[in-house]
């Protein structure tokens, strides 16, 4: 088996990010190691777990893992410490309780070579739910399967439907993560989708609909589960900055506006179950859609009522999705 390339670099590098993931961190590492691209590096990162999952990853006796750990700081420093660490000019990223197909990096690596031109290679993925229940993610603005290409338009993509860029479904050049500077260090949520609209703003993004990555929903520690308050998305900051500059292209801008108005409305929804509805009316005091009128003004009444009550409607909206995912064979739809 052959580690490295031609020019003595891995072809890609993957990075793991691992804070208290012992219990999925080996089958991440796994579906690597069954990649039918075999020239790679796998970087793990450890963010100061304190629950055996550095010692998991230590049990691979294969030379191209790397271990490093440090002290806890986010996922955001632990992808950049890996992006630091990476050898190849390709980097690709798994979340430690996510898994990838076997033909992940062979696809992103064939669409690198198709179109050298764009800033990152993603792939659909499936969407792992904890009831079972697994599906594709619902992405929008995208001719059908089985269709790959540069995305016509990756924000008006990712407002209405699920992100057509995730974590765990992308590989980025080096040289792009450099010039755009990585993820942003200062945030805990929202920082993986703020560095795909930064890039989205240089460059076109490659997309195939063929699925090369579970998403799986089941990990009750996931960061999307956190309910704590969050002043603003990190895109949001991202995008203000960016028009300011004159950075974004004027046929872009609508999308643009939309996709933020959409981020805004995220986090007062967050905002108000973390019980700070102060913070959601501030989100949607700066949150001028055409698309969403509907549901910022949804979300302003919710805004004035007891964050419990808000909660207890969540709650009853997923009972109730549930139940008509399971009356539809037991696949839940998407949101």
């Amino acid at each position: 088996m052959r580690l490295l390339a031609d020019d003595g670099k891995p072809v890609v590098s993957v990075v793991i990010p691992l804070y208290n993931k012992a219990p999925y961190v080996e089958r991440a590492v796994w579906s690597v190691l069954a990649q039918t691209e075999q020239e790679f590096e796998v970087i793990v990162v450890d963010d100061g777990s304190t629950d055996g999952g550095a010692t998991i990853v230590e049990r691979f006796a294969d030379p191209r893992i790397r271990l490093i750990v440090q002290e806890n700081r986010g996922a955001s420093v632990a992808r950049n410490r890996g992006i630091r660490e990476s050898g190849a000019d390709v980097v690709a990223f798994l979340d430690a309780d996510d898994e990838w197909h076997p033909t992940f990096l062979e696809t992103v690596l064939d669409l690198r070579r198709r179109y050298p031109e764009a800033g990152a290679y993603a792939t659909a993925y499936a969407v792992y739910n904890p009831d079972g229940g697994i599906r594709v993610a619902s992405i929008a603005a995208v001719p059908p399967p089985p269709w790959s290409g540069l995305l016509p338009n990756y924000f008006r993509s990712a407002t209405l439907g699920e992100p057509p860029v995730s974590a765990s479904s992308v590989a980025i050049p080096r040289a792009v993560l450099d010039e755009t500077g990585g993820f942003d260090e200062g945030y805990w949520w929202g920082e993986d989708v703020d560095l795909w609209g930064r890039i989205a703003f240089r460059y076109p993004i490659a997309f195939t609909r063929q699925v090369g990555a579970v998403y799986h929903t089941d990990i009750a520690s996931r960061v999307c589960t956190r309910v704590e308050p969050v002043p603003e998305n990190p895109f949001v900051a991202s995008a203000r900055q960016a028009v300011e500059r004159g950075l974004i292209p004027p046929e872009m801008l609508d999308d643009v506006r939309e996709y933020v108005a959409a981020k805004q409305l995220q986090t007062a929804a967050r905002n108000i179950r973390a019980g700070r509805p102060d913070l959601a009316r501030a989100n949607l005091a700066r949150c001028p859609t055409r698309l969403y009128r509907r549901r910022k003004v949804a979300y302003s009444l919710m805004a004035l009522i007891p964050a419990s009550w808000y909660r207890r409607y969540r709650r009853m909206k997923a009972a109730l999705s549930s139940t008509v995912a399971g009356s539809a064979g037991g696949k839940s739809r998407p949101h």
